[in-house]
């Protein structure tokens, strides 16, 4: 959750016509069930510095991004890749003008740059009326409350992490750079060890690794928010190092958080206001935490009790604001830690140590030989301080350079994936070749959806400029697996400014495709051919026949003619599932759900295949299959 919120001191209220001692409007961190008597949208539009590539799996749109990505307005010049502009008045008569900037770059991929302008125009409804008055005290306010569940707990005993880590209760904050003199000001949050945990104690907890299948760390993430620039008054938009002015941590669950809030409720808005404007603490929560559990140290400081998770405070303020002032607020928010391969890698040597099963030498990142299996895991979870502060870095820099950042050559402006009897077939646009520094292609390819944290990614193939080709033929896939692909376009790796001499790749995301591609056979050469496979379908050894990828819940049916209609019924008649097969391929597969994605139950099933074009052999004479010949075979399930 995050929320929002805006407040002064003296308001003249137009609504209800008096003076109050504050007033404090907003929306978050829940989303309160008045919004829209508070702040009133006056638009929201995407913009991108270039359409997106076309991306096609079999003839088909390939990719989720067409869901995502959809542009209002294309821009050459715009600073970033991606830029949503955002527009709302508020019951306060402050406008304000939110810009979110988002990168492709490598280095610069992991953050977005919130760019706020709060003007006091006066406006204060719906309907545009205009209430004219000076501002004291206005203060600006962020709350963020994170969880770093993600991987480990998709609900209630879901998956090995505590349940309640979804709502952040063992979430830790940190602070940084409160002194004015500081060159970089922030916080981070992570994933502290969790009371609610079974079987994994805190020591054993850091990264949240996996203690019922592989160790894998879920949960090895820092997140947070760097401040850029906070202007220093309305007539004065340079920096102010002393901004934000609050950062204290605060309950997630206190009264001033809740959703059923009243703009005209001067003692609930006081308490908000309060919070807003609280300054920073003697300690931040990682200090006062220490190396204990949340839920132990919040029952030790009662005076500071976060019940239900913590949510940190950033807090801009005080300015006035008179009638057409305006401030401006720049933060990036980020994320980074250690990625998927090197949680796999150090969570397997923890499990091994976990189980009993053996003692794999460990490394610490500083290269050291370790012996405790617990500080070697902490010890590589917590290079997610360096990383996040490395992120910060890279927006602080970014921001500074007015976004003139060096650039990877472009996406290639169609990718297409075409599934074949033998082979993979990926062709892309060559749109990137006279980009400056231009080296090449990579394409990796997995056996799941991006969307899947068990999804690896291999490198299947590499150009350089030299030896430069625009199609590549994927003759290792196994037959009966889907496959997902990207492609890359990379330069020679002088223009890295972050890390001199690695290329620059353009993002993986561009060309990331959604929709599986698998081999297909040839097509049958008679209706007496066709095979239902296996058959009987016992879901129990299906590790023999796809093996060991629990996705993998599918009968195939070969020796098709190039064109049919299949339908499946139940053994009484029912029908249940059919398509219309039409890449004159010779198989088609049935993942055993009916049409409206109920799995079918143990029973015996009857496939009807009926011809819809003539085929000929490919002496174009012999005439193979005749339109409205059909055929049927009974097959067996069991679960």
């Amino acid at each position: 959750y995050k929320g929002l919120w805006i407040g002064a001191k003296n308001f003249n209220d137009p609504v209800e016509k008096k003076n109050k001692g504050v007033k404090v409007i907003g929306v978050g961190p829940r989303l309160p069930a008045n919004q829209f008597t508070m702040v009133f949208p006056k638009g929201i539009k995407l913009i991108g510095r270039t359409y997106p590539p076309l991306v096609t799996v079999d003839q088909q749109i390939g990719t989720n991004n067409t869901l995502y990505d959809v542009l209002d307005d294309v821009d050459e010049n715009l600073p970033c890749d991606r830029m949503i502009i955002m527009r709302f008045n508020t019951s306060m008569g402050v406008s304000v003008t939110k810009k979110v900037m988002g990168f492709m770059q490598q280095n610069h991929d992991n953050y977005f740059i919130h760019d706020y302008v709060f003007k006091n125009t006066g406006i204060y409804n719906e309907a545009g009326d205009v209430l004219q008055q000076t501002l004291q005290d206005f203060w600006a306010y962020f709350n963020y409350r994170y969880a770093f569940a993600g991987a480990t707990s998709s609900g209630f005993g879901s998956t090995w992490g505590a349940f309640a880590s979804e709502w952040g209760t063992s979430t830790v904050f940190s602070e940084f750079g409160q002194e004015p003199t500081a060159s970089i000001r922030g916080f981070f949050g992570y994933y502290g060890p969790c009371k609610d945990r079974q079987d994994v104690s805190y020591e054993q907890d850091w990264g949240c690794p996996n203690h019922l299948e592989d160790g894998l760390l879920g949960s090895a993430k820092y997140a947070g928010a760097v401040t850029l620039l906070a202007s220093k008054s309305p007539k004065d938009w340079t920096n102010d190092n002393s901004q934000p002015r609050t950062t204290a941590y605060v309950r997630a669950d206190q009264t001033p958080m809740e959703a059923d809030v009243s703009q005209y409720d001067e003692t609930f808005m006081g308490q908000r206001y309060q919070f807003m404007t609280e300054g920073h603490l003697p300690q931040t929560m990682e200090e006062s935490v220490g190396d204990k559990y949340v839920a132990d140290w919040r029952s030790a400081y009662p005076d500071r009790d976060i019940g239900g998770g913590p949510s940190q405070g950033q807090g801009f303020g005080p300015y006035a604001l008179a009638p057409g002032d305006s401030i401006r607020i720049v933060f990036a928010e980020g994320v980074n830690g250690l990625s998927w391969e090197k949680c796999r890698e150090v969570g397997a040597n923890w499990f091994t140590y976990y189980k009993g099963t053996g003692k794999p030498a460990l490394k610490n990142p500083d290269g050291s030989a370790e012996t405790s299996y617990t500080k070697y895991t902490r010890a590589w979870v917590e290079t997610g301080r360096d990383s996040i502060m490395q992120t910060y870095k890279n927006a602080q820099s970014n921001f500074n350079k007015n976004f003139q950042i060096p650039q990877a050559p472009p996406p290639p402006g169609s990718f297409n994936v075409a599934s074949g009897g033998d082979k993979i077939t990926l062709t892309w646009a060559d749109n990137a070749v006279s980009f400056p520094h231009f080296n090449g292609y990579v394409i990796y390819r997995s056996e799941g959806n991006v969307k899947e944290y068990k999804t690896k990614y291999t490198k299947i193939f590499e150009c350089a400029a030299s030896n430069t080709v625009h199609q590549f033929d994927d003759v290792t896939a196994v037959r009966g697996f889907n496959y997902y692909y990207y492609i890359q376009s990379k330069d020679d790796g002088t223009q890295n400014d972050v890390e001199p001499g690695k290329p620059l790749y353009s993002s993986l995301f561009m060309t990331l495709t959604s929709v599986p591609a698998y081999l297909l056979r040839s097509s049958g050469k008679a209706l007496e051919g066709i095979r239902v496979v296996p058959n009987p379908y016992d879901i129990r050894s299906r590790i023999w026949q796809f093996g060991d990828k629990s996705q993998y819940d599918r009968l195939a049916f070969y020796g098709l003619p190039p064109a049919c209609k299949v339908k499946i019924y139940t053994e009484r008649g029912d029908l249940i599932w059919e398509k219309d097969h039409t890449n004159g391929a010779g198989d088609e597969l049935w993942d055993s759900m009916t049409s409206s994605r109920q799995i079918v139950v143990s029973g015996v099933y009857i496939a009807y295949f009926e011809v819809t074009e003539d085929a000929y052999d490919a002496d174009g004479k012999t005439l193979l299959f005749k339109k409205g010949q059909s055929t049927y075979r009974k097959f067996v399930v069991i679960r």
